[in-house]
């Protein structure tokens, strides 16, 4: 089966997450991914936050299938050599470090594009290329943070906290790989490589157009968590959340379910600007409603009257939910050592060319010996090499 990029080799410097989940993507369908990391200690994320070392880290192992790893000290010039050499036939070389790292290592995209003009260069930052925090190190809470988004909130009365997961690294790694493939068809239209940068920063303000469309024209606030009728409300077993939108009167709906009176026959919630000025009022008693019942009632009547709604699910849950499973989006596979990986599948489905897990996610330097002898190189230059520490 002939995968979508087949043929493309991407050279990938990235660590934790930004950079490896968009080389994860690309190599997801078809391309070659030649993950590059420093010996001894590897991808930052091998050690990861958690009690796991090595290769059975679940960080580590969820942002690096479909990649073939290679070791090389690039503080050594024979180390440099080899990238040199791996970088004449590539496609794409991808890095997520600060700003200027990339430059001091002699891989900036004008010294890359004299050895193979034809590269997609592509670079993930915290803030971007330059600019006032340029110099600052990236990570996806100083993303929510400067962005504003963590400042958003579905309550203004609770305190400002961090958001649990890590959208701005994610997001921001898909925008590059939207940015590489973009490149990719330029050049196939034009023969021309050229630089792709995204930041985290860039991509929570993207995230917010709507609200910042809003602020910048009218000076107003739009913030969906603070409709009304939308929101979570605890019941007499779990949690649920309704959003009361997108009907015409989805109030009368909601108290028809919840079998109250038809409240949006009273003037103070006649229409959504006096809903707003009386929302924790309303909120209030459909709130004291729900206490009456369990989560399976209340669903069951919100959607028999077509109002949007669902429970409120620990991660854990969702896992197990049969919708999870239908969807294939839980995948196993062997670590090469006997472990099984069980992780998130791509959640991209085509119907001609599925993702597909070739590789699994590599021990450090497991392809450096055969990476090497794919570039010409003799077992004695190899042996040389490893001797030396340029490469593990």
């Amino acid at each position: 089966m002939s995968r979508p990029l087949d043929g493309v080799t991407v050279i990938d410097f990235t660590q934790v997450m930004l950079g490896p989940s968009c080389t994860q993507a690309l190599g997801d369908f078809g391309a070659d991914v030649i993950k590059v990391e420093r010996p001894e200690s590897g991808d930052l994320s091998r050690r990861g936050v958690l009690a796991h070392t090595g290769q059975d880290n679940p960080v580590f192992l969820s942002l690096n299938r479909n990649k073939r790893g290679i070791a090389v000290d690039l503080s050594t010039d024979a180390g440099r050599a080899v990238i040199r050499d791996m970088l004449r036939t590539a496609d794409v070389v991808v890095s997520n470090f600060r700003p200027g790292v990339m430059e001091r290592l002699g891989l900036d995209y004008d010294a890359v594009a004299a050895i193979n003009p034809a590269i997609i260069w592509a670079a993930g930052s915290g803030f971007g290329a330059s600019g006032p925090y340029a110099h600052k190190g990236g990570q996806d809470i100083l993303g929510q943070a400067y962005s504003g988004v963590m400042k958003r909130l579905a309550d203004p009365e609770h305190p400002v906290s961090i958001y649990a997961t890590p959208l701005a690294d994610y997001t921001a790694g898909q925008h590059l790989v939207q940015g590489i493939l973009l490149a990719l068809l330029h050049r196939e239209k034009t023969g021309e490589g050229q630089k792709v940068e995204v930041s985290l920063y860039n991509s929570m303000l993207a995230m917010q157009m709507q609200e910042a469309t809003t602020r910048l024209m009218y000076d107003q606030e739009l913030n969906w968590a603070l409709m009304p009728l939308s929101g979570c409300f605890p019941t007499a077993d779990s949690e649920i959340v309704i959003v009361g939108a997108f009907k015409p009167n989805p109030l009368r709906d909601i108290c028809a379910a919840l079998e109250l009176p038809d409240l949006s026959l009273e003037e103070r919630f006649s229409t959504l600007d006096r809903l707003k000025e009386n929302r924790r009022e309303i909120r209030q008693i459909i709130a004291d409603r729900l206490k009456d019942g369990t989560a399976e009632r209340w669903l069951a009547a919100l959607e028999k009257h077509d109002v949007l709604c669902g429970p409120v699910r620990s991660l854990a849950e969702a896992l197990a939910d049969p919708q999870t499973a239908h969807n294939n989006m839980i995948i196993e596979f062997d670590n090469g050592t006997g472990q099984a990986v069980r992780t998130i599948a791509s959640p991209i489905a085509m119907s001609e060319v599925p993702p597909e897990i070739r590789h699994a996610p590599p021990r450090l330097g497991e392809h450096s010996r055969e990476l090497l002898q794919g570039l010409g190189y003799d077992a004695a230059r190899i042996d040389k090499l490893v001797a030396s520490g340029a490469v593990q």
